[in-house]
């Protein structure tokens, strides 16, 4: 049984009557203790999926699905204040920027205190003291120096990296079955960037933690994720396991996603780009979505959309035209 399952999964902006698809039908699933990578272009509707997972789509998005489900329990079900305490326990969710996910006006210690106490043990809840030492075993679990002194450190005085900690220790603080990781290394330097996925990667297997990685970065999903989910303009284009999806792609915007990476261009004078951009509301196609922006095109492809179909171990291409057979 998976952890999380998503089927029908839909998020909305603009009026009933001319709505924008943010996520256009999504269906997802994550395995205890898997880590799932979620990739495609800004706009592709990636954040937008784990913000509906977490409950945290605002107006005027609307959100509607056939199922959302998180170890068996229908999510769909729970009131706003049931949701409300899962997220940030079972479930938990870091950012991109956490500078700006972090309150400038309470220290470390304050706010990690405030998550232990929404969401630590019972023991934990009812004692400062026992807060305090779960803090600074969480800061030291997060690889961070002096935890003690660092508790009462405010945001502004810690780096990039240093902040990316705090904001994990913060999201593990609830012991979560899973944690969405939303574009985690984007705001820093590539040496950060290796040590930040590294302790993720450490502290997954420590937890047997789920986690679901949002990202644009194909390098980083090909070292650390089990699987691959390809999204593009709100729907899933392809999906499958990492060795099989990064050796041989089975959809052409896949394609051009790899031959997009730096890697991939040695000795060319500028690196390949996919013409166009991600359809806005005015000028979403009928037929495939990507279809104004693929090389391979053919007249079927701007009348009919084409299905997600799949052939067995997670393996599932939405192409009229695949590069491979499913």
């Amino acid at each position: 049984m998976a952890l999380v399952e998503i089927r029908g999964l839909h998020v909305d902006f603009g009026s009933p009557a001319r709505p924008l698809p943010a996520v256009d039908g999504v269906d997802l699933d994550i395995g205890a203790g898997e880590i799932v990578g979620l990739v495609g272009e800004s706009g592709s509707g990636k954040s937008m999926t784990g913000l509906a997972l977490m409950g945290l789509v605002d107006a005027p998005g609307r959100v509607r699905a056939e199922r959302v489900a998180f170890d068996d329990q229908d999510l769909l079900a729970l009131s706003m204040r049931e949701r409300a305490k899962l997220a940030g326990g079972r479930i938990a969710m870091i950012f991109q920027d956490p500078q700006a996910s972090l309150d400038p006006c309470y220290t470390v210690g304050f706010q990690l205190d405030e998550a232990i106490r929404l969401h630590g043990s019972a023991a934990e809840r009812a004692n400062p003291t026992a807060r305090r030492e779960r803090a600074v075993s969480l800061l030291r679990e997060v690889d961070i120096p002096d935890p003690p002194q660092r508790l009462h450190a405010y945001p502004h005085q810690l780096s990039g990296g240093m902040a990316q900690r705090v904001m994990i220790a913060i999201a593990v603080a609830g012991r979560p079955r899973l944690l969405i990781a939303d574009e985690p290394t984007t705001a820093l330097d590539v040496t950060v960037q290796a040590q930040v996925l590294a302790l993720l990667a450490r502290l997954r297997r420590e937890h047997d933690m789920a986690m679901l990685l949002i990202t644009h970065d194909l390098p980083v999903v090909a070292e650390t994720a089990d699987r691959v989910v390809v999204m593009y303009a709100g729907q899933v284009m392809e999906t499958g396991d990492v060795p099989a999806i990064f050796e041989a792609p089975g959809h052409p915007y896949t394609q051009a996603l790899l031959d997009s990476i730096p890697e991939h261009n040695e000795g060319r004078a500028r690196l390949r780009t996919i013409a166009g951009v991600v359809p806005g509301i005015d000028d979403r196609p009928t037929g495939c979505l990507l279809a104004p922006r693929c090389e391979r095109a053919e007249p079927i492809c701007s009348s009919e959309r084409p299905l997600l179909r799949g052939g067995g171990a997670h393996r599932a291409v939405r192409c009229h035209f695949p590069l491979l057979k499913p």
